[in-house]
């Protein structure tokens, strides 16, 4: 974890900090476990822990070596203190990701709008639903 992200990590309270290691611990995992995803970097976005996914190098017919789009769309995840009791995973809303997730997963999460997957601070994480919505989140781009 970089010194900035760490910074952030350290203003949640400790319950809080734990369910957001989890989190960045999961989306670390499954980035880690997917083919075609290459490197994630972490970083800060609007203030909150962002993991995006880096264009990966290949080699066109000639042997050159270019860059492809990045395979995934950014993945963000925080807590806010107007709601204590929650934390949330955040994708890009120009995105279908929540549909795709709420069609998957109708009674599994709760969903805001188009980019928020929120979760209850005493509820226990839906754990491979949840690493079936990170990898899609992580390959976004490859299906297009």
């Amino acid at each position: 974890m970089n010194d900035v992200v760490k910074q952030k990590f350290d203003t949640y309270p400790v319950k809080v900090r734990a369910k957001l290691e989890y989190l960045r611990q999961l989306i670390l995992e499954v980035a880690a476990n997917t083919d075609k995803v290459g490197e994630v970097e972490e970083t800060l976005k609007w203030g909150e822990p962002a993991y995006i996914t880096l264009p990966i190098q290949y080699e066109d017919k000639s042997g050159k070596l270019k860059k492809a789009k990045a395979p995934g769309t950014t993945i963000r995840i925080d807590w806010k203190s107007k709601s204590p009791d929650q934390y949330a995973l955040y994708v890009n809303c120009q995105t279908s990701l929540i549909n795709s997730f709420n069609s998957l997963f109708p009674n599994t999460f709760t969903f805001e709008g188009s980019r928020t997957v929120v979760f209850r601070l005493d509820d226990e994480l839906p754990e491979e639903a949840l690493r079936v919505c990170i990898q899609m989140a992580l390959t976004y781009h490859l299906g297009k």
